[in-house]
């Protein structure tokens, strides 16, 4: 069984295709259980988010189902396979591993360390193993990469620091306000930008976002996507009355805010502070109203300089955060190669097993006249003997990098001890020590 990946993201799909794959519009569920029943991966994870829309399996042939998952997306969105294709990108194995982990730690990010989503990964993982669409690989998967994305941003501080004009937005707006969960939003624009840092506001968790444009169906759909309410172009000077934190990035060839409608606002707000990022190119926001009294104007070349400020702090902070998530793919993938000996592990040890108790049953006369304690002590002797004998064979199969050196070694070692006959192997129950061994057991000849 191998892990494979399929899935479109900002890497590979401009934000109208990733829209219209996003499987949180039908959802999450309902697209798990129409895979689970069309097609061949025994377990599943699907994670989506605004900026990505994956599909992690476990299954025997990677290129059958790679071919099932790119029929079941187009099938499921309703989006052609010729347009889809192009824009999909498939991975198989270790980079699987190595890829979710990346993204775990925000290193495949938009923004490169944002904090969201470490969330969805979670989410997208508790949903699938709620309806009990993982087994022993993806929960393996999912669960090392919570540990390799939090060891990441921990050790390496990675989320600190703006390297984005949306999210150094959002830091000046926490250094002026603090906690932003109170706040009121008013984004002026709907396009790419606006998306962007109206999603980080929403990870901020602040308490009202309006979203206006003068096309209300856009500002409608940017509303929706961020849990906002679409406002009226007509309506944009009532929602700065009650707006703590504006954004502004229309496009448009000229201010849509002048100084004068700005000092009217704050007499009407008896100059309760307003934070007002013009990330607008030419700009949105008359310059003359930053000299207003508490107001607190910022465009795109002052957010520039703090990013400016931060990005070489960042650079090495993403590369130390690549070097531990390269670790952690070499641990996985050593995990991964370990399975592959454990059914000779498993049978090597339950032939050792067989052989001791094979013993014990040809002395048994001789042992009858001990006392309880006495045969006690002779259980436990043969049992940690059989456990330390077979304990460095085992822990080297299991550490072996190559997998067909791995191969090789569990086959000899099941040549040697004759471990494909099922006569010499049907002996039950773990042989670690201090576990009781079933006193139903086979009689192997041995000879002394």
């Amino acid at each position: 069984m191998d892990l494979l990946l399929l899935g479109v993201s900002h890497h590979s799909a401009p934000v109208d295709l990733r829209e219209r794959v996003d499987f949180s519009k039908r959802g999450v569920v309902q697209a798990l259980q129409e895979l689970a029943t069309s097609s061949a991966p025994t377990e599943a994870v699907i994670l989506t988010t605004c900026n990505r829309a994956e599909i992690y399996v476990v299954c025997e042939n990677p290129e059958t189902t790679r071919a099932d998952l790119t029929r079941f997306m187009s099938r499921f969105h309703g989006v052609p396979e010729e347009e889809l294709r192009p824009h999909l990108y498939s991975l198989s194995g270790s980079e699987v591993a190595r890829h979710l982990f990346r993204v775990a730690a925000g290193l495949d990010s938009l923004v490169v360390g944002e904090p969201q989503i470490f969330g969805q990964v979670k989410e997208a993982y508790a949903v699938a193993s709620e309806k009990q669409h993982t087994g022993t690989l993806l929960n393996k998967l999912f669960t090392w990469s919570f540990a390799a994305g939090k060891r990441a941003r921990a050790k390496t501080g990675l989320g600190e620091g703006a390297v984005s004009v949306a999210y150094a937005a959002i830091s000046l707006a926490r250094k002026i306000f603090g906690s932003l969960k109170e706040r009121t939003v008013l984004v002026v624009g709907a396009g790419e930008m606006a998306e962007l840092t109206a999603t980080h506001l929403q990870s901020q968790q602040v308490r009202r976002i309006a979203v206006s444009s003068r096309t209300l169906t856009r500002a409608d759909a940017l509303a929706r996507k961020v849990g906002g309410t679409a406002v009226a172009w007509s309506s944009v000077d009532d929602e700065l009355l009650r707006a703590d934190i504006v954004v502004t990035a229309t496009g448009a060839s000229a201010p849509l805010l002048s100084a004068s409608t700005i000092d009217s606002v704050m007499h009407a707000r008896r100059n309760r502070p307003l934070f007002i990022v013009d990330i607008g190119l030419p700009r949105d926001v008359d310059p003359a109203a930053g000299e207003l009294e508490q107001v607190f104007l910022y465009n795109i070349d002052d957010l520039r300089t703090i990013i400016s400020e931060n990005l070489a702090r960042r650079e090495e902070r993403t590369a130390l955060a690549e070097a531990m998530i390269c670790d952690e793919v070499e641990n996985f993938a050593a995990w991964q190669r370990s399975r592959g000996t454990i059914p000779a592990v498993i049978a090597l040890r339950r032939r050792f097993e067989a052989v001791r108790q094979s013993e014990l049953e040809r002395l048994a006369p001789k042992l009858s006249g001990l006392p309880p304690e006495a045969k006690a002590r002779v259980e436990e002797v043969t049992r940690l003997l059989i456990h330390k004998l077979l304990m460095t064979p085992t822990e080297r199969l299991k550490t072996i990098n190559d997998e067909a050196v791995a191969a090789r070694y569990a086959e000899t070692i099941s040549q040697l001890f004759s471990l494909d006959d099922p006569a010499q192997t049907e002996e039950p129950q773990s042989t670690e020590p201090g576990n009781e061994v079933s006193s139903s057991t086979s009689k192997t000849p041995v000879t002394s």
